[in-house]
């Protein structure tokens, strides 16, 4: 099993479980986030790139392995992906290195 592999279990068994307490504002918030990435004004290819961008700029691994296996789903080519971590990283500077990094590790691996 790849670590992609593991990374799409475990987030289906973990979002199972906290989907499983039936809590109303956190099933509120996981429908938001599917909801927000659907077509609209911006197609879906846009938004995940989007998503990309802002998840490296917050720092946020899990959230990069996301949007990068949603972003290859879409259609995002290898270009558009570094035009988009290009901007993630001139927008949140030097700190984001580190995720530029694990970035272009699961892009090697999503899209070998």
């Amino acid at each position: 099993m790849t670590t992609i592999d593991e990374f799409q279990v475990y987030r289906r068994k973990m979002n199972e479980k906290i989907l499983g307490t039936h809590h109303k504002e956190i099933t509120r918030f996981f429908n938001l986030d599917t909801a927000v990435y659907r077509e609209g004004a911006l197609p879906p290819k846009t938004k995940e790139l989007l998503g990309l961008v802002a998840s490296t700029v917050l720092r946020c691994n899990d959230c990069i392995t996301y949007h990068i296996i949603q972003c290859r789903d879409t259609g995002v080519t290898r270009e558009e992906f570094c035009d988009a971590l290009a901007v993630a990283l001139i927008v949140g500077g030097s700190i984001t290195i580190p995720h530029l990094r694990h970035a272009f590790h699961v892009l090697d691996e999503v899209m070998p």
